[in-house]
């Protein structure tokens, strides 16, 4: 740039500010219309090759009774249900009958063994989207006019309608959040009034142009996106981008300061920060990518939304921030003032205290901190995956969650959500009396050709039938999913019915199959996905090899302090089956780039100061603007807690506390310490391996 026209030093800048500020305004709108092609419909995300999945597809043909089922419960207080309040009750929901949304006839109220309450069914269009708290109102309204009763609604309906409401609004809540928080630290981080706005827009920017692109994919059927893969998107774009700029705007402070010249700072900068942030980038995007390996649809649909999300991020870093700090200059960093970097480990500086804590004792420094780390992972196997109890779906009170615990009290607890079994139609009477034969099956009934409580003969479609068990546990429990299990033994023993067994349960129980199944494949695949990238950048063997196993250190002591935080702090009682494979690709994928951020460093050190020098000076000038970058990415994964999911408040201390953990005792104490035990053998195979100091780059790079 020094000899460019002196045209040309603002001329491109500028034209690349243009181009990115045209992206924003053109396609920011979309960042709030993704909840437009969104689904929350967790039916659509099941394993393609689930049993599950199979019966969700043959209950297609029963058009008729494809619905969504609203069970409204009746509790009352003293004295037994009446027979003048049940049948207040069925003329409450009958009435129902043809209105808006509502399918079929409502089932007649049906009171409970105990005397205390009444339930009904009633039969909702599955296709309502935002019309569903309309219907369900309308339903709640009619249900609570029966005389000394509390009218609630469970079921499927229900549960849908919350996770619709937890999910509105967002893209502006999270998005506000997350930026705030964000730009709150940047300040007091960089003591500077402009570099964290231009940080700030440039993520916008980058989330801008990925959620036009996600949008596009959606809405042609490409990609699927639902409220939680669109959390993740803003959050990841938002951190990685920060993450990215931080490390390029710490490299342009100290080539500005050498050089004087803004355009040529920015150069510099972006050429000497482009491996580190590519390969940073590579690690997270070809993690995610690998998700596509995943049976469940919606860690497919992750995979390259998420990856979608970190190359509009790397390419915002790289264009649009070197692009406003060539124009901004010394103005960027206003009212500080750059300074050269001194990598030395001379001084009173925190980090230059903690090199020197290293350098002092690296071999106890870093067997003290593996064995901390290693306490932490031996909780790990306590942290239960087997899905999320459906009163613990949602953070704080939910209405549905209140319904299904009053529904569950008097009444078998798959009531509302039974098992649904598909068999040839010659073959009902025997699968019926092999289901009401299971152990944990209340009660077994082939859905009638009159109406689904009807009483004539079976429905007949294409030749197969529809047999509904009602499950006597909880249909969210693991008594519940043990039941499925012996109801598929017995229903598949019957000669020539070739029954299936779905339902909500079995879903449940197929979805932690198969995200058992996903952890086993997925996580070598990520692994040597991030053992590959590291081979290349550092050009050696053993150091990427250490790297890797740090960061799966890192994971296993995050998921047991998780394991006791969720049981012992939160009241969780498990995790989505989901969550640990996704702890995981974010934790380990996005954990490793400071240790690149801190390696890459060092290595070009140690080419001119051998290892021990280059593992201080790296970690020195490096502690600063990781630490920074650490603590943003943890606050805007902290930022998924406004959601009241458990999912994504799990998903957001798993990684926000992965992060910190890696960031402030990893990378500081657990890395150096390692390599500088090692010594220049860390570089096998490579040159610095032999004699510790390679050939000294050219001229022009400061020592």
């Amino acid at each position: 740039m020094r000899t460019a026209p002196s045209w040309a030093r603002w001329l491109i800048p500028l034209a690349l500010l243009l181009v990115w500020l045209g992206v924003g305004g053109t396609l920011g709108p979309y960042a709030g219309k993704l909840g437009e092609v969104a689904t929350n419909d967790q039916a659509a995300f099941l394993p393609e090759s689930a049993e599950s999945t199979k019966v969700l597809r043959a209950r297609e043909a029963f058009d008729r009774f494809e619905t969504v089922p609203a069970v409204v419960v009746w509790t009352v207080e003293g004295d037994p249900v009446t027979e003048a309040q049940r049948a207040a009750a069925t003329d409450a929901v009958g009435a129902l009958a043809g209105e808006a949304g509502v399918v079929g006839r409502p089932s007649p109220a049906r009171v409970s063994d105990d005397g205390e309450a009444m339930q009904a069914v009633v039969l909702l269009k599955p296709d309502l989207g935002e019309e569903l708290p309309t219907v369900l109102d309308q339903v709640r309204r009619a249900a609570q006019s029966v005389p000394g009763a509390t009218a609630r609604i469970a079921g499927p309906a229900a549960s849908q309608a919350d996770l619709s409401d937890a999910f509105a609004g967002i893209d502006g809540l999270l998005l506000g959040v997350a930026l705030g928080a964000v730009l709150l630290i940047l300040l007091l981080v960089h003591r500077s009034v402009l570099l964290p706005f231009v940080i700030i827009l440039g993520a916008v920017l980058a989330l801008a142009l990925a959620c036009a692109i996600v949008y596009a994919l959606a809405d042609r059927d490409v990609v699927r996106v639902d409220g939680q893969v669109q959390g993740i998107l803003s959050i990841l774009v938002i951190g990685a981008a920060t993450d990215y700029a931080l490390l390029l705007a710490a490299r342009f402070r100290e080539e500005l300061a050498l050089r004087g010249d803004p355009a040529s700072a920015a150069v510099a900068a972006t050429r000497r920060s482009f491996g580190a942030i590519t390969a940073s980038a590579a690690t997270v995007a070809l993690g995610l990518l690998a998700l596509l390996a995943s049976g469940l649809t919606n860690n497919r649909a992750l995979g390259p939304v998420g990856a979608i999300g970190i190359v509009c991020a790397v390419l915002s870093t790289l264009t649009f921030l070197p692009a406003v700090l060539a124009l901004l200059g010394r103005a960027a960093h206003w009212p500080s003032r750059p300074k050269a970097a001194d990598p030395s480990t001379a001084g009173r500086g925190v980090w230059r205290r903690v090199a020197a804590a290293v350098d002092r004792r690296p071999r106890r420094t870093w067997l003290v901190t593996a064995l901390v780390l290693a306490v932490f992972a031996a909780f790990a196997p306590s942290l239960s995956s087997k899905g999320v109890p459906l009163d613990e779906i949602f953070v704080g009170d939910a209405p549905s969650v209140a319904a299904q615990e009053a529904l569950g009290a008097h009444f078998p607890g798959g009531s509302g959500n039974p098992a649904v079994i598909i068999t040839d139609a010659d073959r009902v009477a025997q699968v019926t009396a092999a289901a009401e034969s299971t152990e944990g099956v209340a009660a077994a009934e082939a859905v009638a050709a009159s109406g689904p409580e009807g009483t004539g003969e079976p429905l007949v479609v294409g030749g197969r039938a529809r047999i509904d068990a009602t499950l006597s546990p909880a249909a969210d429990s693991d008594a519940a999913k043990d039941t499925v299990e012996r109801l598929r033994a017995s229903v598949h023993a019957v000669p020539g019915a070739n029954a299936l067994v779905g339902g909500y349960s079995a879903q449940q129980l197929d979805t932690q199959r198969t995200a058992a199944l996903d952890r086993t494949l997925i996580i070598p695949i990520v692994l040597g996905i991030i053992l590959l990238i590291l081979v290349l950048l550092l050009r050696s063997l053993l150091v990427p090899v250490l790297l890797v196993a740090t960061v799966a250190l890192n994971f296993l002591a995050t998921l047991g302090v998780s394991a006791l935080v969720f049981q012992h702090l939160l009241g969780f009682s498990g995790t989505d089956a989901s969550v640990p494979l996704y702890g995981f690709v974010f934790l380990v994928a996005l954990g490793v780039d400071y240790n690149i951020f801190l390696m890459s460093r060092v290595r070009e050190e140690a080419l001119v100061h051998g290892t021990r020098q280059g593992v201080l000076r790296g970690l020195t000038t490096t502690g600063g603007v990781i630490t920074s970058a650490g603590v943003v990415l943890a606050a805007t994964f902290a930022a998924l807690m406004v959601i009241p999911l458990a999912f994504l408040v799990q998903i957001a201390f798993i990684v926000a506390f992965g992060v910190l953990l890696d960031t402030l005792v990893v990378r500081s104490l657990l890395v150096p310490g390692l390599v500088m035990d090692i010594g220049p053998r860390a570089w096998w195979p490579g040159a610095l391996a032999r004699d510790g100091v390679g050939p000294v780059p050219g001229p022009g790079r400061p020592a």
